[in-house]
């Protein structure tokens, strides 16, 4: 029977961005407004953004070349275009290589380049309705829930099971996108997606996988091969690995 799935998927979060440190010092000030000077789109890796791809690209240079990816699909953002190239240029290329838009950020709409302190300032009574509702159904006006994130990777999904069936796919995009594709590769819940969410954020460069495994249910499945993997960067010690081999259930 024709296999379904690809060889293998890595989920790549971007290498930290100029935006996560601007973030991460407007919420440890106080501060209501996020204040960086690209628009979310262009904004780019840091320094240590870039390092953190480099190792990823060492990590993934390191595996015999009939099995590293082979098909490259990374968000338009720059931040994680930057990092695919990167990882693209140490392993001296891929037999594809492709931009897609679906794999964006979430679109945060008017609650762009708001801490959670400005939300609760400058809209008070969005912010009340994300903490009855959860983000993953809210949807704050023009932008996006969890919902409608997963909608549009229900497609990204079809596009790679039509076209890239037995290859290996790495997928380089943003935290809400790693964890609504484990949403549909798992099978999970509201509830067990945001208990992940809730432990922590997805880590800048890290990887979760899924291998197929042909002896799992009647046509074979993919199952979880890693779980937030960090590759080290140069003068580290060893890399962390969250989880690894925890069967998972993808979606027909």
């Amino acid at each position: 029977m024709e296999q379904k799935w690809p060889q293998q998927i890595w989920l790549v979060r971007h290498g930290q961005s100029a935006g996560n440190v601007a973030r991460d010092a407007a919420e440890a000030a106080a501060h209501h407004i996020i204040d960086i000077e690209h628009r979310d789109v262009d904004t780019p890796l840091s320094q240590l953004g870039v390092q953190q791809s480099e190792a990823l690209a060492r990590w993934f240079a390191a595996m015999p070349p009939d099995q590293r990816p082979n098909v490259v699909l990374h968000s338009p953002y720059v931040r994680a275009a930057e990092t695919a190239r990167i990882v693209l240029h140490q392993m001296g290329g891929a037999d594809t290589v492709q931009a897609d838009e679906r794999l964006r950020e979430k679109e945060f709409g008017i609650l762009d380049r708001l801490t959670p302190l400005g939300i609760a300032h400058k809209y008070p009574e969005l912010h009340e309705q994300r903490s009855h509702v959860g983000k993953f159904y809210f949807r704050p006006p023009g932008g996006e829930s969890w919902c409608d994130v997963i909608l549009r990777l229900r497609s990204v999904l079809d596009t790679i099971v039509r076209e890239h069936r037995g290859e290996r796919v790495l997928v380089v995009a943003h935290q809400v996108i790693v964890n609504c594709f484990r949403y549909l590769l798992e099978r999970m819940t509201e509830a067990e997606i945001l208990e992940f969410d809730r432990a922590g954020d997805v880590p800048n460069c890290s990887v979760t996988s899924y291998r197929f495994d042909p002896a799992r249910g009647t046509k074979g499945k993919l199952v979880v091969d890693l779980v937030n993997f960090i590759a080290p960067l140069e003068d580290s010690g060893t890399p962390v690995t969250v989880q690894k081999d925890v069967p998972a259930a993808p979606k027909a």
